[in-house]
């Protein structure tokens, strides 16, 4: 991207190149319009010596003085129609370049061409290194944080896990953005905890690793030569690989008993249904048997019990409100 000053511009004034680099990205993977760049530049600057792309500039031999000029230093070095570039620390060297928009703004000099180049972008996903090291330092750091265990956390994952599913029934973007969020912390949180166990050490990029493959195998549609052409046949796909995966001796396996009573006998329903077994209701006096066949035809109806309780209890709430003014 060029951004041309709005002062007067002098042919033989040169040009400035402010080379931009994301720390997300390995330092030396760099755009080949950034790579020539530094190779036909007079000079190349960097006021940070320690800068992680430094090396990797010097072993392909491109001479990087470190130094940080002042906005009129900038300007002089480029008289005569030479081209500086200016290696951006990670701060993006706000006095350099809040100087030299005074210059360009002050009409009284004759500016260089001023160029803004990334170097490198980011990759979709690449937010997420940021979170891995803010947690990690977090866990180091924090008091409170350092402290917490597996078992001490259990509750938040499912706090967290309410407060999306209110989000996303709520319609807000904003509260489902923040609350995707909050979830993924409770992912990230238990994988650093995971890295100090003594016996059974795992990281975050063991976690991902193990869902990368999981979706790769149970998706042959996709990433094998298997076909599927409707989400009946994909389903079909992802119960089989997954059978022959867990290799379960009872469908009921895998099932937690300690979700909510109505979500734990539609699943138990599901998996009867999916497993074409013909397991009659338990018929019994209270409450509960009712619920559980309520359940049953529920989901056999294609409804989640759950959510369709949720959205009578909301619609409940709103009435309560409503008499109470």
């Amino acid at each position: 991207m060029n951004a041309t000053s709005a002062g007067p511009t002098a042919p033989d004034q040169g040009r400035i190149v402010l080379l931009t680099t994301s720390h997300r990205v390995a330092p030396g993977l760099l755009s080949w319009p950034a790579w020539q760049a530094l190779r036909t530049a007079d000079r190349v600057l960097c006021a940070d010596g320690a800068h992680p792309q430094l090396p990797y500039l010097r072993e392909a031999g491109i001479r990087v003085d470190e130094a940080a000029p002042t906005a009129e230093e900038l300007v002089d070095a480029c008289a005569g129609g030479r081209t500086a570039v200016v290696v951006a620390t990670g701060e993006g060297d706000p006095a350099l370049t809040d100087g030299l928009a005074r210059l360009a703004g002050s009409g009284r000099v004759h500016m260089p061409e001023l160029e803004l180049l990334p170097a490198s972008y980011d990759l979709p996903g690449a937010r997420l290194l940021d979170l891995v090291q803010v947690m990690n330092r977090i866990r180091l750091e924090c008091p409170w944080s350092s402290r917490r265990t597996h078992q001490g956390l259990a509750k938040y994952a499912i706090e967290e896990a309410y407060e999306l599913v209110e989000a996303i029934e709520d319609g807000d973007r904003d509260e489902l953005r923040e609350e995707l969020g909050d979830v993924l912390l409770q992912v990230v949180f238990h994988a650093r905890i995971a890295e100090e166990d003594p016996d059974a050490p795992f990281s975050v990029d063991d976690v991902a690793g193990t869902i990368v493959d999981k979706l790769v195998h149970r998706h042959p549609h996709v990433f094998g030569d298997e076909t599927a052409e409707t989400p009946e046949e994909v389903r079909e796909h992802w119960l089989r690989t997954k059978a022959a995966e867990k290799q379960r001796t009872s469908v009921t396996e895998g099932v937690p008993l300690g979700q909510p009573g109505l979500a734990l006998a539609a699943k138990l329903h599901s998996r009867v249904r999916t497993a074409g077994l013909d397991v009659p209701l338990p018929t019994g006096e209270g409450i509960g048997y009712d619920l559980l066949a309520l359940a049953a035809r529920a989901e056999a109806g294609g409804t989640d019990p759950e959510a369709a309780l949720r959205a009578a209890a909301r619609a409940y709430r709103d009435a309560i409100r409503a008499v109470e003014g």
